[in-house]
């Protein structure tokens, strides 16, 4: 990969460990917003609020860890698709939260946007380099 793309890789990296770094500070100081979301099929949601918070905070020091940050992002990438069923849940019930309901103009890109929270778990642990890798093209005889 050039060095620009590198560089690109290393600054997601970054952004991609604060933002879940301050997720996870939220799901252990306000689990309550957490809790409104959380599907009714969820097992010990209380705990599985402080759990997932617990991992978002591992998770981002990890990705920042080079030892540790190839099974960050396949950990984050996880996580992400874990957690899409409360993004869901979230968007269908129009659950309040903080006194505010927030409409289709915020849902509709939060959840189309949560595929690329998965590459971007992905590439900043890199586990892939799509679409910065060179392709291999054969020689034609």
């Amino acid at each position: 990969m050039s060095q620009g793309a590198e560089r690109a890789r290393t600054a997601l990296r970054w952004l991609l460990a604060a933002a879940y770094l301050i997720a996870g500070i939220a799901h252990l100081r306000s689990p309550q917003a957490f809790l409104a979301i959380t599907p009714d099929w969820v097992p010990f949601p209380q705990e599985m609020i402080l759990l997932t918070g617990i991992c978002e905070i591992a998770g981002a020091l990890a990705l920042l860890t080079a030892k540790l940050r190839w099974i960050a992002g396949m950990m984050l990438a996880a996580y992400a698709v874990c957690v899409y069923p409360a993004n869901i849940k979230h968007a269908i019930d129009s659950v309040e939260i903080g006194g505010k309901t927030l409409g289709l103009w915020y849902h509709i890109p939060r959840l189309a946007f949560q595929p690329v929270i998965i590459w971007w778990a992905l590439f900043a642990g890199r586990v892939i380099d799509w679409p910065f890798r060179q392709r291999a093209y054969p020689e034609r005889v």
